[in-house]
């Protein structure tokens, strides 16, 4: 049988039964193997769809006939569909102030690593595909797109009249362009690793641009959300960002946050509702609190229980699963994490069932090892292995086994801007002391974070959360010994083996096993301790409707509209 894929709803029988949507928290670390984004989910199964097509022996985003099964603005999110209860003429208008944690690092979306940044800048850039609310993937730039069957040749029909914000038409010059600067192709540097194996860019016609790669991967379709940007754009990191999203750059102020103003000529018809969207860097709780209180920030994501609480009546709160991992992670490279049974006797000490109730008011799911419940064919249950609620006896028994009967000294380096994770610190500190390590807490600036710890690898243990794509390999990918964003430093040549294995094979339960695999050898060794995927908590205005949860970390205000 030869299968056919829509672009819109349906991708490989691989994926789309596993991506179950998941939606966002923050001071976050990315799970691909280049970004840190460093940082989303309504529980829903993904039907893949399957098509004989006697005609093309393709992989395909249209249907048997060769038409496009997407017409043009039905994608989710139009403003057919973006809110009811109003007259679509009274939504457009008006802007609104969305409170982020993290300063921008980069507005090169190829060159940024933190979450923070990808947030936002999702509403400015766009790939050739990108992500929906319900954890599909759609067709973007590209009206289309076909997959040969041996997964070695993706074939992308550009969409009619697709406008950078300078108004200029994009082309298949620009998405060459694009593709060659992610891969390396362009000067041997690849920004994005999972697309350095493309080998060639090749422009068929105006219209159509094929791309060959090296390896057959049923994950990599994902990694075609890559930007586009201007042919030659990237060269100038003083420039203004350019994008094809529904919003436009306007002004940018470091440690103040970043102004975007509507796209009108945004190919979606009839989205953004807003004229203008401020983001407002806000990195202390306690103020983002009193700005949503005082009306001076319509839109606060990632609260503590406690900041939750106190919004009721008041917000709209909302709670929704997420695409992260929260650990306490633990570099496996000094003294003493550099011992196994040190790892293991945290991981023994630590009440995960506490940390959730006491942080995430016990929205929160407990896990073991990196990889999202929401995965369902792919994440295996290891909870049992160190259990969720502490065990002290255990803990102190490998302590003493590794030379440390009278305790230890456990520095924490945690990013201040981020409440859940100081308070998931704080909690673990008090944990420890029962089985005699003396924890203490380092809160530092983020960007410092990113630098020091995230980079540099010069720290001991730290609280954070990876996020997680919509490909079940993202996180799994971090923590070969060789990848450039394993910053714990964890080795296992078992676990480099068969990473390799499931990447190479194209059979689907065969890949699914490899990653039980691998998920278990990281919980066996206590590569770090994975405590739980966070419920996200988001306060929002009651003047405000029209905003929808992602499975991935983005703020998508293409939808959002004020009612009053």
């Amino acid at each position: 049988m030869k299968r056919c894929f829509h672009g819109k709803k349906s991708l490989c029988v691989l994926l789309v039964t596993a991506l179950l949507a998941m939606a966002v928290l923050g001071g976050c670390a990315d799970g691909t193997g280049e970004s840190s984004e460093d940082n989303s989910s309504k529980e829903s199964t993904v039907e893949s769809t399957q098509t004989d097509s006697a005609e093309s022996g393709e992989t395909t985003g249209a249907d048997a006939s060769g038409e496009s099964t997407e017409p043009e603005g039905s994608e989710s999110g139009s403003a057919e569909d973006a809110a009811s209860g109003q007259e679509t003429g009274d939504r457009y208008g008006g802007s609104i102030v969305v409170g982020v944690q993290q300063d921008i690092d980069s507005l090169d979306p190829h060159k940024a690593t933190a979450a923070g940044t990808k947030e936002i800048i999702f509403n400015i850039f766009e790939g050739l595909v990108k992500p929906d609310e319900n954890g599909n993937l759609i067709n973007a730039v590209a009206s289309d797109y076909t997959i040969s069957e041996d997964g070695l040749v993706y074939t992308f029909t550009l969409r009619d009249n697709v406008k950078f914000h300078n108004g200029n038409v994009v082309t298949a010059e620009d998405v060459k362009y694009s593709l060659e600067r992610v891969s390396g192709l362009l000067d041997g540097t690849p920004l994005i690793s999972t697309l350095s194996t493309i080998k060639s860019v090749d422009i068929l016609d105006e219209k159509t641009v094929q791309v060959t790669v090296e390896n057959a991967n049923t994950e990599l379709i994902y990694s075609f959300v890559a930007a586009i940007i201007p042919a030659g754009s990237g060269e100038d990191e003083t420039a203004d960002p350019i994008g094809t999203g529904p919003f436009s750059f306007v002004s940018y102020k470091p440690q103040q946050g970043i102004v975007l103003a509507k796209n009108p000529d945004y190919w979606q018809e009839g989205l953004p509702y807003l004229d203008q969207v401020e983001f407002k860097i806000i990195n202390s709780a306690d103020t983002a609190l009193l700005e949503l209180q005082g009306g001076t920030i319509d839109f606060y994501a990632y609260l503590t229980d406690s900041q939750a609480q106190a919004l009721q009546g008041s917000h709209q709160v909302i709670s929704s699963p997420t695409n992260m991992v929260q650990a306490l992670f633990l570099n496996n490279a000094v003294e003493p994490l550099n011992d196994v049974r040190v790892r293991q006797a945290i991981s023994y000490a630590l009440d995960k069932e506490s940390i959730n109730d006491f942080v995430g008011g016990g929205n929160g799911t407990l896990l073991s090892s990196a990889m999202l419940p929401t995965l369902k064919e792919y994440y295996v249950d290891l909870n049992d292995t160190y259990g969720t609620t502490a065990n002290v006896e255990k803990a102190k028994e490998l302590l003493a086994e590794a030379g440390f009967s009278d305790g230890l000294d456990l520095e924490i380096t945690i990013p201040a801007d981020y409440e859940f994770h100081m308070q998931t610190g704080e909690v673990i500190v008090e944990q420890l002391k029962a089985v005699g390590i003396n924890a203490t807490i380092k809160a530092i600036e983020w960007g410092t974070w990113l630098d020091e710890v995230y980079n540099g690898r010069k720290f001991a243990a730290t609280i954070t959360a990876l996020t997680c794509d919509m490909t079940p390999g993202y996180l799994m990918n971090r923590f070969q010994t060789d990848s450039s964003k394993n910053f714990i430093n964890f080795q296992s040549a078992e676990y480099d083996e068969i990473y390799a294995k499931a990447q190479a094979t194209l059979d689907v339960a065969e890949k699914a096993e490899y990653y039980k695999e691998l998920q278990k050898i990281l919980c066996d060794q206590a590569g770090s301790v994975f405590i739980q995927a966070p419920a996200n908590q988001t306060a929002i205005s009651s003047k405000l409707e029209g905003y929808k949860f992602y499975p991935v970390y983005v703020q998508d205000m293409s939808t959002v509209y004020i009612t009053e």
